[in-house]
């Protein structure tokens, strides 16, 4: 019994590890949210109509996609275990994937259209076989509640932390490039150094994490046994709706580089904002601590009706003060990011739920749900183009 206890602890580097591929991966998230909309708009010269269209195209692939690759994750096992082996080869075309939405071809405006679509669907295709088996994993490195939900409060650290990093170097190393070449040559450099450190650092994560929670035999699963594990599993269907109403802070994300360059009237204050996103990760770590002696719904309820009273005190107050409106910005993300890690540790407590249910075991399923719940926030991103538009946002006027 001894033994079989130590085979489930979770080590400091194991814990690091995982940390540095959801931080690594995340450049690539926080890449694409943040900044591709003002790349097509303001340097591929691309409407903020027709990005919307993209964007919302892309959802609906991922919607058709994104279950698929969860069905042949759970269906499929091998010697390096179920989910590490994706996470040994994903990295690679994230990269790829993420370098190429910012390459602009020198060719008509609607040739340039399709590129940006091709590329951006390719990119969450490419994300979906790295995302999801990186959640994933989280519940098969130990058996221990209290192990998952540590594991869970680290993912979430890396991926807001890596989300953050983005905001935080990419304006000041777009700001040094643009002083020695085009701003489309300044996008592409600055984001092949980012991932390339990403690409790294997700190498890492996948070298030194480990499986202990192996099933005997992978999941038989035919298209019929994903849809009845999905409709069987009523609180996980409870939670994804939580993070497809993340759509709103999806918006903010979107829209606030055109907040701070056309309204506050510096760009660089992204990296400010950046920094905040960064830090207020670190209140994760009070996370398990809270989950020890209160319910992770009442956390949730209390973090969500905080940070609505905050939003509404900060609407109200304006933005001529900008000390004010960092204050209020760094509040915001604090309770924000406290929520998604409650989310996620309720999310993979679904899985025994669903096994009860079904009979079968299928973590990829479950935090598929979770990558495409994301995604479908991320139609924010044609949500903020159809915002600009109706304002009548013209790219780099006064």
């Amino acid at each position: 019994m001894e033994n079989q206890v130590n085979s489930q602890h979770v080590s400091i580097s194991e814990y690091l590890a995982y940390f540095s591929y959801g931080f690594g991966q995340c450049f690539s998230f926080g890449i694409i949210g943040s900044f591709i909309l003002i790349y097509y708009t303001d340097i591929v010269g691309i409407s903020s109509v027709i990005a919307s269209a993209i964007f919302l195209i892309a959802r609906l692939w991922d919607a058709i996609f994104d279950p698929i690759v969860s069905g042949w994750i759970d269906a499929h096992k091998s010697t390096k275990g179920k989910f590490r082996k994706y996470m040994h080869f994903a990295p690679i075309f994230v990269i790829t994937s993420t370098i190429l939405c910012f390459v602009n071809p020198d060719i008509s405006l609607a040739g340039k259209i399709v590129y940006a679509a091709v590329t951006y669907i390719l990119w969450g295709t490419c994300y979906a076989f790295s995302d999801i088996p990186f959640w994933s994993l989280s519940t098969v490195i130990s058996k221990s509640g209290q192990a998952r939900t540590n594991l869970i409060t680290t993912a979430n650290l890396g991926a807001f932390g890596g989300i953050g990093m983005v905001s935080l170097v990419l304006p000041l190393m777009l700001a040094y490039f643009n002083q020695h070449g085009s701003p489309q040559t300044s996008y592409l450099i600055s984001v092949s150094i980012l991932m390339l450190f990403g690409f790294v650092l997700m190498e890492l994560g996948y070298k030194f994490t480990k499986e202990r929670v192996v099933a005997k035999k992978a999941e038989k699963l035919a298209a019929r046994d994903i849809w009845e594990t999905v409709k069987a599993n009523k609180y996980m269907l409870m939670i994804l709706i939580l993070f497809f109403l993340k759509i709103a802070m999806e918006m903010v994300n979107n829209i606030i580089i055109y907040f701070f360059t056309y309204n506050m009237f510096n760009a660089k204050f992204m990296s400010i904002y950046g920094l905040i996103g960064t830090f207020s990760a670190l209140g994760f770590f009070f996370i398990p601590l809270l989950t020890k002696h209160f319910k992770k719904l009442y956390i949730l309820r209390v973090l969500l009706i905080t940070d609505v009273i905050v939003r509404i005190f900060f609407f109200m107050s304006g933005y001529k003060n900008v000390i004010l409106v960092f204050i209020f910005l760094a509040i915001t993300q604090t309770l924000y990011s406290a929520t998604s890690p409650i989310i996620s540790a309720m999310l993979a407590e679904t899985v025994e739920y669903s096994e009860v249910k079904t009979g079968k075991r299928c973590e990829a399923i479950v935090f598929g749900g979770q990558t495409f719940a994301s995604k479908v926030a991320a139609v924010a991103g044609a949500t903020t183009g159809l915002v600009l538009s109706f304002i009548g946002y013209k790219a780099n006027a006064v």
